[in-house]
């Protein structure tokens, strides 16, 4: 007779693992179920071992920045394999912390494949065959891979995903990295630290497409100061492979070149993990990869839910975690469970400097009809920013000049990605302007760029 549950969990990453601990807190018998690794990409294979990776190529850029702070560090250098060797050392001690959570909780977890099998049935393919599961509430948390364009395929060898990028077969010595979102530049960030000769090429009209542009500019800016070279509008038509080089035929300005590189570095998007899973024959339906939700991540089809990556963007970890909480709170049947805002998750980008933002860039508040008020402030007017030896970013902040209401936030800079959430919050609890400046931050902070970047949006702006 098959096991019957409250809800079954497909994928155990930051939307499932995260969805199975909030259903068993509200006295649900879960069941998560997880083919591959508990914690999914993000925390094997993502967010957590990239930002390993990131901190060592920081500490090795402030080592030889040492003179500026008085010190002396000579001889300075690194061992690559032991750099990839503390990463993964983070993610496996994270995953055993998701193994303990979820025990933690009485989850029960299945390591195997899942599909469904009708209403309410799931086939789960473990390594003794295959195992009838029920329940009235499926979530389906599979999350997403690296899209592979025609020709353009990765190998492991000359090619890499974001996979090999993280633990590399050696040191790339020129470097091309296609696609300049997050997972792109975090990468190009990283080698190009290391020393590797970095060429970054963006299909839009401008790198970390998704951002403000000013944003994007200031980023630019920055990163060929550190010996990147950025192409934007162009795309790379074909890469010819040889023994130890790949020739790229980059088209840009109507016209294509060839340049050489020794390693090539594919970020240009994710598909979501939707085959094997018997969606079309439960009637969910799927578009471009991605299920079809609504609001509350229902799919159509009675009892299943689709949430995360798997439910389409903002591809981030933390829409995914929320997510997972919101169906295991209707599942549940708790009151006035509150849909997850697209617009007010934050974005984050570990590259160097930082990149972080909220809600709608200039452009697009203007697109939409509101009629803003724009308020910057650079870092160089911080004194904490000038004592650290950070004086390069700025803090952008959008408002609606009718209501006051923050529209957006857009940050460049040193640790920008733990500021964003002050705005994060307030966008949350519909702070105001007002609000904004009659708060007191604390000095001396970063976080007072935040105050400055709002009173400039009133010329109020005091420091600078």
């Amino acid at each position: 007779m098959a096991q019957s549950y409250d809800m079954i969990v497909i994928g155990a990453g930051p939307g499932g693992y995260v969805a199975a601990i909030r259903g068993a807190q509200l006295g649900l018998n879960v069941l998560c179920v997880e083919r591959e690794h508990l914690g999914g990409i993000c925390l094997n294979w993502g967010c957590i071992p990239t930002k390993a990776l990131l901190r060592s190529s920081e500490v090795f850029h402030l080592m030889h920045r040492a003179k500026e702070f008085g010190l002396k560090a000579d001889g300075v250098g690194y061992d690559l394999p032991s750099v990839v060797q503390r990463s993964r050392g983070v993610a496996k001690q994270m995953e055993g912390g998701v193994k303990h959570l979820l025990k933690k909780n009485k989850v029960t977890t299945m390591m195997g494949e899942a599909r469904l099998a009708g209403k309410g049935k799931v086939i789960v393919k473990i390594d003794k065959g295959e195992e009838e599961v029920t329940s009235k509430a499926i979530v389906l948390a599979t999350g997403a891979r690296a899209r592979e364009l025609p020709g353009l395929e990765a190998d492991g060898d000359l090619v890499w995903t974001y996979k090999t990028a993280m633990t590399p077969p050696r040191m790339p010595k020129k470097l091309l990295v296609i696609g300049s979102g997050a997972i792109g530049i975090e990468f190009a960030s990283f080698y190009n630290t290391l020393g590797a000769e970095t060429t970054v090429v963006e299909v839009m009209d401008r790198i970390l497409p998704v951002e403000d542009a000013e944003i994007s500019a200031f980023a630019k800016k920055q990163f060929t100061k550190q010996g990147m070279k950025i192409m934007e509008k162009a795309m790379v038509k074909k890469l010819d492979r040889a023994k130890g080089k790949v020739t790229a035929h980059i088209e840009v300005g109507g016209k294509v070149e060839q340049q050489e590189f020794d390693t090539v570095i594919s970020a240009v998007g994710i598909v979501g993990n939707v085959e094997g899973l018997g969606l079309e024959e439960q009637g969910i339906k799927v578009d471009r990869t991605h299920v079809i939700v609504d609001e509350y991540c229902r799919t159509g089809v009675d009892g299943v839910y689709a949430i995360g990556d798997l439910a389409g963007a903002p591809w981030l970890a933390h829409k995914a975690s929320h997510e997972g909480v919101m169906v295991a709170e209707l599942v549940a049947g708790k009151n006035k469970v509150h849909p997850v805002r697209p617009e007010s998750i934050a974005g984050c980008t570990y590259c160097h400097p930082q990149v972080a933002s909220v809600g709608f860039t200039e452009a697009q508040a203007k697109e939409k009809g509101f009629d803003v008020k724009v308020g910057k402030f650079p870092f160089i007017g911080n004194g904490k920013a000038v004592a650290l030896g950070e004086p390069d970013g700025m803090v952008k902040t959008i408002f609606d000049s009718k209501t006051g209401e923050l529209l957006g936030a857009h940050m460049v800079g040193a640790e920008v990605t733990e500021l964003i959430q002050g705005y994060v919050v307030g966008r949350q609890l519909e702070t105001t302007e007002e609000d904004l400046m009659e708060t007191v931050f604390p000095h001396p902070t970063l976080s007072e760029m935040m105050h400055e970047s709002v009173l400039d949006a009133y010329g109020r702006a005091i420091h600078f």
